[in-house]
């Protein structure tokens, strides 16, 4: 997905409740859902003001301390995910030591809690609403930010200064720069593609750009394109230089009078791997296949993984399980989208194989 946002009142509110800066001021009217393990970029216009805060130190060193501890250290530190006072005292008063860990349980989201001066195995699940009821907001955000970008590997991605360098270099940053230079002395074009490194370290789903076209050159703009064009991920952008977003994007979002319509369309892209894996089944023969089926001669079965959530993360009941391995053996895509809650035309992560619902 590659929309663009016009560049009218609204634009901004939307998007920082999308990267979660803000959250709607009428709930109550509206859905306003963002899945947990949703990982975000989010490049604004004020993105240098970060980078210039260690002026002194090379770009690499910058990302080391940035992620060293396997998750996004600035984003944490940051007004949306910092925890204020009047939180802290509510954790405080509940004796709450932290937040373990996390599971979907009857399509509930829980959290597990372990209080100071409690053993371990005496640790208690919360639900998130009874949790956010005690004012845990920001902490919860915190969370949940810390899980995603584990589910990414970043804990298990090494922060040497050969790995940084490697991606660095991806963005066209040379080592005389990343690695041997201060950020001191970047240009401001060489800025932009440490900021643009240093946000797409996380592996994203979700890139937001906010005005790019305001900090890079022709060149560099042209080189952006390119690149995410090529990426498997989705872009949200906000320009009024309507040659470069008309060259990623196809779908545009116009912010008018509190509401949002859409005009034009972008199909959803398959990330590499999986476009890769889909390959590889097509290749194989119809004996092969067969025979990885167990004899079934429904071929296709065997291609479509179990059903354990739906397309908006709850647990699906047993009956649906049931209902869903008889339309896999019967290859029945539609009733399987069904059953998963899958939206038309958009595509569920993990179950690729089933389609957006539009192609035939």
């Amino acid at each position: 997905m590659y929309p663009y946002l016009s560049p009218m009142s609204g634009k901004t509110t939307l998007v920082k409740m999308i990267v979660g800066d803000t959250t709607p001021s009428n709930p109550t009217d509206c859905r306003f859902f963002i899945h947990h393990n949703l990982r975000i970029a989010y490049v604004s216009q004020h993105a240098f003001y970060h980078v210039e805060q260690h002026i002194e130190d090379s770009p690499v060193a910058y990302i080391q301390w940035r992620f060293k501890d396997g998750f996004d250290k600035e984003k944490i530190e940051s007004e949306a995910y910092r925890i204020p006072p009047e939180e802290q005292k509510a954790i405080d008063d509940y004796n709450l030591e932290g937040i373990w860990s996390r599971r979907l349980r009857a399509g509930v989201l829980e959290y597990e809690i372990k209080k100071k001066h409690v053993r371990e195995k005496d640790n208690i699940y919360v639900s998130k609403d009874e949790l956010l009821s005690m004012g845990f907001k920001h902490l919860l955000r915190q969370t949940d930010e810390k899980i995603a970008s584990k589910e990414a590997g970043l804990d298990l991605r090494p922060v040497t200064t050969s790995e940084i360098q490697s991606h660095l270099d991806d963005f066209g940053l040379a080592q005389e720069f990343g690695t041997y230079g201060k950020i001191r002395g970047l240009s401001g074009g060489q800025k932009v593609k440490l900021v643009l490194a240093a946000a797409m370290w996380n592996c994203p789903h979700l890139l937001v750009l906010d005005e790019p076209t305001n900090y890079l050159d022709r060149e560099a703009l042209g080189a952006l394109s390119a690149a995410l064009n090529s990426w498997g991920g989705a872009v949200l952008m906000i320009s009024h230089n309507k040659e470069f977003y008309s060259s990623v994007c196809s779908e545009e979002w116009i912010c008018a009078d509190g509401k949002v319509s859409v005009k034009g369309g972008s199909d959803e892209r398959e990330m590499k791997a999986v476009a890769r894996k889909k390959k590889a089944v097509k290749e194989e023969t119809g004996d092969a296949v067969l025979e990885k089926a167990g004899g079934n001669i429904n071929a296709d079965g065997d291609k479509y993984k179990d059903a354990t959530t739906n397309f908006w993360g709850q647990t699906v009941s047993k009956k649906e399980a049931r209902q869903y391995d008889k339309a896999k053996k019967k290859g029945d895509v539609p009733l399987m989208r069904k059953i998963l809650q899958i939206p038309n035309g958009k595509v569920m992560p993990g179950q690729e194989e089933l389609g957006d619902g539009k192609s035939k």
